[in-house]
């Protein structure tokens, strides 16, 4: 037991090592940065997956220490709370599990924590280090104002003859500051879910894995009442100032939730058809170039909310 500890403490350190590097890489790296940071979640995960808590607990602490030491202790604490203790806590609920009759299910049999519930925790981990993030640096509509204002000098240095009023101004950067804290919470949802996805491919083929393989089409679901959360976030967004911000970042987190469900329905629903390669290949595109499309799996996956679990015989996986 000692040496198993010892094990896991030494793999959870490098873990933790390898996030943080990852993480600072993405500070040189602007065009990958998003890449980057997403990619740092992965040694957690693979690490809290593989090994368990001990390993996860000791790859969130050494990746602390390490972005502490060689970039500052406000650096390592944004990464804190929106990529290491998102992934440590991913990996804990991954390898949950309980007696299948506790809950009506065959004896010897385990109980895995149902997807739908991890999808969920991601979601709501995302919002609230988003909003802690936002606290740090001051977040306002001076942002998205900057942004909007850099957008408008590019156009002009393209069309010398544009010149918008300044009622379309103050439209658009009211729309830029809903959308921005929406867009960069959905996007970071499904780049921390892809992360996720990977490290359990990995510590599969590793022989590591303590969950077993899901279907991911029949069982990727959001729970039912994430959306109550998803309608009071649009509520939210409606009533101006800071509550309008952070409305507008709860639609965007559990709405990425509700369209990864989506494609995954979409992909349960159109298996076995003649047609389904092609089909996927328009959809993904379509949501790639045009982003309307997406609100088609968007309510996808709001009409489609379960919870399915995972049984395996005990001590196989």
């Amino acid at each position: 037991m000692q040496n198993w500890n010892r094990t896991s403490l030494i793999v959870g350190a490098l873990a933790g090592i390898t996030a943080a590097l990852l993480s600072m890489g993405a500070n040189t790296q602007s065009s990958f940065a998003i890449v980057l940071y997403a990619a740092s979640a992965l040694p957690i995960l693979i690490a809290g997956l593989g090994w368990g808590n001990a390993a996860a607990i000791a790859a969130i602490a050494a990746a602390s220490v390490t972005a502490g030491g060689l970039a500052s202790p406000y650096f390592a604490l944004l990464i804190l709370v929106v990529t290491l203790i998102p992934a440590g806590w991913l990996s804990h609920l991954a390898n949950l599990a309980r007696p299948a009759s506790e809950i009506g299910g065959p004896e010897g049999a385990l109980a895995w924590y149902p997807l739908s519930d991890i999808l969920s925790h991601l979601a709501g981990l995302v919002t609230v280090g988003m909003i802690i993030v936002g606290y740090i640096v001051g977040y306002d509509s001076s942002v998205s104002d900057l942004m909007v204002d850099m957008l408008i000098e590019a156009v002009k240095a393209q069309e010398p003859l544009y010149d918008p009023d300044a009622a379309a101004i103050a439209q658009l950067k009211a729309m830029f500051t809903l959308a921005l804290p929406l867009v960069q919470g959905a996007v970071w949802v499904m780049m921390l879910f892809s992360a996720y996805y990977l490290a359990t491919r990995i510590v599969q083929m590793s022989g590591r894995s303590m969950r077993p393989r899901e279907d991911i089409p029949s069982t990727l679901r959001m729970h039912r009442n994430a959306i109550f959360l998803f309608l009071g976030g649009l509520v939210l967004a409606f009533i101006g100032g800071a509550p309008a911000a952070i409305g507008a970042l709860v639609c965007g987190t559990f709405g990425a939730g509700f369209l990864l469900s989506g494609f995954a329905s979409f992909h349960y629903r159109t298996r076995g058809r003649a047609w389904r390669l092609p089909v996927l290949w328009i959809a993904y595109l379509s949501v790639f170039v045009f982003t309307l499309p997406a609100l088609f799996f968007l309510l996808f996956g709001l009409t489609d909310t379960r919870r399915t679990i995972a049984v395996t015989p005990t001590g196989k996986s």
